[in-house]
């Protein structure tokens, strides 16, 4: 600040505070008269009012000038509206989501020592409040022991309920208090997901806290290999990022609620590559009270023996699925299908193979599973076979199997 003042008239240049240099000018307001006055005396929208109203501070006064500060605005109002939703569910459906821990034994064989270490992770979700969590069968298999993570960081023993490895789903149970267990709400109706729809992903990506990642609904009625040997059906592909231990966790929609169940992706570095699946919530709503209830899953069949593994059809380059031995009293029995034998000489005769059930062609026992997955007991088909080069079509009723 440039001015000109002091007792010697010389021209000064110093850097001083506003205060100061008011101090400085009121030093000399005898000498300068009415021009001092202004600035020793500011205006009065610049102090309190004192109590006689002039407005003038006196020496002794206390009056201070008065500070307005702006409202702070409301951060969450200058978020987007889809930043609100993904904000909104990631509160309401964390608590929901879990960290499932695989624990083995190790054994040292030079110190004699065993040690339990953690052999693998991966995600999950509440699916009531009586302790019952939901993740994929890989991320359990071969266990010796399991923990669930909650999202206030309590860690519980987990023990297997049920598994169902054809459709990738595990049950598995933790004793703890009602209080922390937030239930995930399902939307199990297949025909309201479209293609296009936001989703979201909550799970545990390489052992990290609760992540979130957000994309679309890629494809529907995807049918993928799974980890039970057969091509699970109806399966959601999504481009929102799913890593290694987000498998098990919940895929959501913009109401928060689950669609799906991530599972796998389709990556050639083991990293997600934009294209996930997760499997749907209508076959979870449908397995998990099964496997609750029961520790298995109600399957329905014909009445017959096959081989899941199909060592005979490929021995001898078969199209279908080969009856190696028909339960007696069966609805197959009554209806007349023949199953594999022996005859004179050693020879096996072949059974009868089922090439159809209805309308849909059977190839294999993958094919077989998929068209009886959803079928019920009591429910009647009409089986499609081959027997030697003879076509016959056989209507049987459905049977459990046990």
């Amino acid at each position: 600040m440039t001015f000109i003042m002091g007792p010697t008239n010389v021209l000064v240049r110093r850097a001083v505070s506003p205060l100061a240099f008011r101090s400085t000018v009121c030093g000399t307001a005898l000498a300068l008269g009415a021009l001092a006055v202004a600035a020793c005396h500011p205006k009065s929208a610049d102090v309190k009012p004192l109590p006689d109203g002039n407005g003038i501070a006196r020496p002794g006064d206390s009056a201070k000038p008065t500070v307005e500060v702006a409202p702070r605005p409301d951060e969450s109002a200058m978020r987007t509206e889809d930043e609100r939703n993904s904000v909104g569910i990631f509160r309401s459906v964390a608590p929901s989501t879990v960290f499932v821990t695989q624990k083995r034994v190790v054994v040292n064989p030079w110190e004699g020592t065993q040690s339990e270490v953690d052999a693998s992770s991966g995600s999950g979700f509440i699916w009531d409040k009586s302790g019952y969590v939901v993740t994929n069968f890989h991320v359990v298999a071969g266990a010796q022991a399991l923990t669930v993570t909650l999202r206030d960081q309590q860690v519980y023993e987990a023990k297997v309920v049920g598994l169902e490895k054809r459709k990738d789903i595990a049950v598995l149970k933790i004793e703890a208090p009602a209080e922390p267990l937030v239930p995930i709400e399902v939307n199990s109706v297949k025909h309201s997901l479209e293609v296009g729809q936001k989703t979201i992903a909550i799970g545990n990506p390489f052992g990290l806290d609760h992540t979130l990642t957000t994309g679309v609904i890629s494809a529907l009625g995807r049918a993928v290999q799974g980890a039970g040997g057969v091509t699970i059906r109806d399966m959601i592909q999504t481009d929102a990022a799913i890593n290694p231990g987000n498998s098990g966790g919940p895929l959501l929609d913009s109401s928060g609620k689950l669609i799906g169940m991530n599972t796998m992706i389709y990556s050639g570095s083991g990293q997600s590559a934009g294209i996930g699946f997760a499997v749907p919530a209508s076959t979870i709503a449908r397995i998990v009270p099964q496997l609750i209830k029961n520790g298995r899953v109600e399957e329905v069949g014909l009445g017959v023996s096959i081989d899941p593994n199909q060592h005979w059809e490929r021995r001898f380059g078969l199209r279908g699925v080969l009856i190696l031995s028909v339960v007696k009293g069966s609805s197959a029995d009554k209806a007349g299908l023949r199953g594999t034998h022996r005859v004179t000489g050693g020879r096996i005769a072949l059974g009868d193979i089922i090439v159809g059930i209805n309308d849909k062609v059977i190839s294999d026992y993958d094919e077989l599973y998929n068209t009886l997955d959803e079928r019920k007991v009591g429910e009647k088909v009409t089986a499609k076979i081959r027997r030697g080069e003879e076509m016959v079509n056989v209507p049987i009723e459905l049977v459990r199997l046990e």
